[in-house]
């Protein structure tokens, strides 16, 4: 493995920690409620940041997306836009079924579509030339796929046994409210599985011609990179601007913005982890080449389920469960990272 392609592995590795480690702000706030702090988040995460780091590194950045047309940022932001569905009722089913089991379920269906869907119709760039589904390094990554897969049924299984014990251990009876809270934020986390994807593909299918135009006016690498995320994600980014706008305006509390600093910092840093996390996985996914869109996106859901558990342990999520369903994470957390190990060698088998 040459050195070029061990940063790739670092660097999603980090996106995935990143990305799964994202919402650990949310534990720490007593006022903002979550139309508050996603309303900022997203707003200078996905907006504000990005835009200006283009704007301030790639002087003739407008011409540059001029010569991209629009057929691939469309294209790129359909993508985005399910993501951005996705990651509204992210942040809806965080408070209704935990972090620990939104994370599994959104994992283990999102990575389906975002591993396969590249070996089936290429993306862009770089991916235009991914190994097919049924090529050696193809299969080796539908075992890695398979091993992933039931690591995040142990992490699921975990987390029911888990909600079950401090259930039975509350003093006081869950209401049919609260049952039907719970079923649907497991709706919700299904629905936001499968559009999950989103956030490699509009990567994957957008950054072939926008980063060769980029780099055509004199940008650098992460500044290409960067201004891939800032087009694509536009679809995705109104989306989760415009949600919590709405509930603020419902419920008449746009007042709460801003009269708690510390929390609307906080909420700040939930976008600023996130814009660097995913920069780092598109980053990640081209430094290990061809096959990087799949075997990239596999190690950084992998990395952010880990994280998803790591938020739930250090947030008190898990106090007072042992037994099983502490096994069962833990089974979970080593088959994830076998499962890793057969993604990697899946790369070094590209001829």
């Amino acid at each position: 493995m040459d050195g070029i392609v061990l940063l790739g592995i670092v660097f999603v590795v980090l996106a995935g920690l990143g990305t799964g480690t994202t919402i650990w702000p949310m534990k720490l706030m007593k006022r903002l409620q979550f139309e508050h702090y996603w309303f900022i988040a997203m707003l200078v995460g996905l907006v504000i940041l990005p835009w200006a780091f283009v704007m301030v590194r790639i002087p003739n950045f407008f011409a540059a997306y001029t010569q991209v047309g629009w057929e691939p940022i469309i294209k790129a932001n359909l993508f985005g836009i399910g993501w951005g569905i996705a990651n509204v009722l992210f942040g809806l089913c965080v408070v209704r079924i935990g972090v620990a089991l939104t994370g599994a379920i959104l994992t283990g269906l999102g990575i389906i579509a975002g591993t396969t869907l590249p070996m089936i119709m290429k993306g862009t760039g770089l991916f235009a030339n991914a190994p097919d589904l049924m090529s050696t390094s193809g299969q080796v990554m539908m075992a890695g796929l398979a091993v992933m897969l039931i690591g995040v049924l142990f992490v699921s299984f975990a987390g029911f046994g888990r909600a079950k014990i401090l259930a039975e251990s509350s003093s006081v009876a869950p209401s049919q409210g609260h049952q039907g809270s719970f079923a649907v934020g497991l709706l919700m986390a299904v629905i936001a599985g499968f559009a999950s994807a989103g956030i490699s593909l509009c990567f994957v299918y957008g950054q072939g011609p926008i980063v060769e135009a980029m780099m055509e006016q004199g940008a650098d690498t992460m500044s290409a990179n960067v201004a891939v995320w800032a087009a694509a994600l536009m679809g995705g980014a109104a989306v989760n601007i415009i949600f919590p706008a709405w509930i603020m305006t419902k419920k008449k509390n746009w007042g709460e913005l801003f009269k708690n600093p510390g929390e609307t910092l906080l909420a700040m840093v939930i976008g600023i982890q996130f814009i660097i996390a995913v920069t780092l996985m598109g980053r990640g996914m081209l430094l290990l080449g061809v096959f990087g869109a799949s075997v990239g996106f596999a190690i950084q859901q992998i990395m952010q389920v880990m994280g998803n558990q790591a938020v739930g342990f250090l947030s008190g999520e898990w106090k007072g469960v042992y037994g099983t369903p502490r096994r069962l994470m833990y089974v979970a957390l080593s088959i994830l990272a076998v499962a890793v190990l057969i993604v990697a060698i899946s790369n070094m088998l590209v001829q």
